[in-house]
């Protein structure tokens, strides 16, 4: 018979309440309480703290890794076989919410408390993990923990990435106290389930909370920089400027038009930093850097994009007459998840009674790197407005939250007592 366990929906969403404090902020733009929580910040360090001492309070036995993620284990009966992973990111962006992220990893905690509380032993260990960096916003790589626990980007690469104001993450995982002595390369876990919100509108447009995630569509992101001339806005012709603005402009209509044109697929483009360096009214010019984030969920659809967008910026720069450089950001093929798992939890959301649509992610999830070393899936929870996120609008109520953890605690129970 299979075991079935209910979370506690108030202690759940207590830690969601308490935890968004840390970091929070009056938002101008749509007069909410939002969250700037970016990585290894002093904010990001306090809430480390606290969900640490929620994991020590739970009874559980917790480690930190050489690149700052935090793991913490509930043994089971056979410490000999690998575990079952959950977990994500408490790291937002400067703009965030309260459930990015954190619903994975307190949902996590919460599951552990459960178990707990309904005195249920499992066979295997069961882990939360809390990965670095996951929103790539102050280092610049997105996935950046749970990447180099997966084996993609080395520790020392990763240790080097400096944010705007030259910080190494290495410096500031040291600053912060979270420069962990485990060893980032973390045991392979039997499977790895990660509960998120689905920051789109898919879920609330089917009238449903839970959605059974099939893979993660490929992303891309790129930073454009476009040297020019200055010149004086008033006495260089037209027909003699090498306005790299001007260029930098036309590349942000090009990328919508590309979206629009259908010739790509379901490509999405995002034109997220725009700069023109301490630009002045009357002088052309000479700099424009630019970051690109293109996604689709086609892996060739995508390679025709980039290729498309890198010869009409050619073009451009041939015929401006500027000087143009690519950086690679990050690049992620499309990530399919383990049937199996998918199965799972769509038995599990069977059996509670939760109706489910079947759905791919459009966002970038620590889940796509986890997946490189053990099976996985997600469980995508519905949210409020539209499904907006990383803005203080980022919304999913109680219930939803509750249902989607639902979901996770008894996935997990049940891949933990698998033989």
């Amino acid at each position: 018979m299979t075991r079935t366990v209910r979370i506690n929906r108030d202690r759940l969403w207590a830690s969601l309440m308490q935890l968004k404090e840390i970091g929070a902020y009056h938002d101008e733009a749509t007069g909410l309480r939002g969250v700037r929580r970016l990585a290894l910040t002093d904010a990001d360090a306090e809430a480390r703290r606290r969900c640490v001492r929620w994991m020590l309070e739970a009874g559980l036995e917790v480690r930190v890794d050489r690149i700052g993620n935090v793991y913490a284990t509930r043994p089971g009966r056979d410490r000999s076989l690998p575990c079952v992973l959950m977990g994500s990111h408490i790291d937002t962006v400067a703009t965030g919410g309260a459930f990015d992220g954190t619903l994975g990893v307190l949902g996590g905690i919460e599951v552990m408390r459960t178990l707990d509380d309904a005195g249920i032993e499992t066979l295997r260990d069961i882990e939360v993990g809390l990965f670095t960096e996951e929103e790539g916003v102050r280092f610049g790589t997105d996935m950046l923990g749970s990447a180099v626990t997966a084996g993609r980007i080395p520790l020392d690469h990763a240790h080097k990435l400096t944010d705007g104001d030259g910080r190494t993450v290495k410096e500031e995982l040291v600053r912060i106290g979270f420069n962990g002595d485990a060893h980032e390369r973390r045991p392979i876990p039997y499977a790895y389930v990660e509960c998120h919100i689905e920051q789109g509108p898919i879920l609330a447009d089917a009238g449903v909370d839970i959605g059974i995630v099939e893979g993660v569509q490929s992303i891309s992101w790129q930073r454009l920089t476009i040297r020019g001339e200055a010149a004086h806005a008033g006495t260089t012709p037209i027909e003699s400027r090498h306005d790299a603005g001007l260029v930098a402009a036309h590349v942000v209509v090009e990328a919508r038009r590309m979206c629009d044109s259908g010739d790509f697929g379901q490509l999405r483009a995002t034109i997220g930093n725009f700069g023109i360096g301490e630009g002045q009214t009357n002088v052309i010019p000479h700099q424009a850097t630019l970051t690109i984030d293109l996604r689709n969920p086609d892996n060739d659809h995508m390679t025709s994009a980039e290729q498309h967008l890198a010869g009409y910026v050619d073009e451009l720069a041939a015929h401006h007459g500027v000087q143009v450089g690519w950086e690679r950001m990050a690049k992620t093929a499309v990530v399919p998840f383990h049937p199996g798992i998918q199965e799972v939890l769509a038995a599990t959301a069977d059996d509670l009674g939760l109706p489910y649509v079947r759905t791919m992610s459009g966002a970038g999830h620590d889940a796509q790197e986890i997946s490189a070393i053990c099976p996985t899936a997600m469980v995508f929870v519905a949210g409020e407005n539209g499904g907006i996120s990383h803005t203080p609008r980022e919304y999913s109520n109680p219930t939803a939250c509750g249902n989607g953890t639902d979901v996770l605690a008894n996935a997990v129970l049940r891949l933990a007592d698998q033989p």
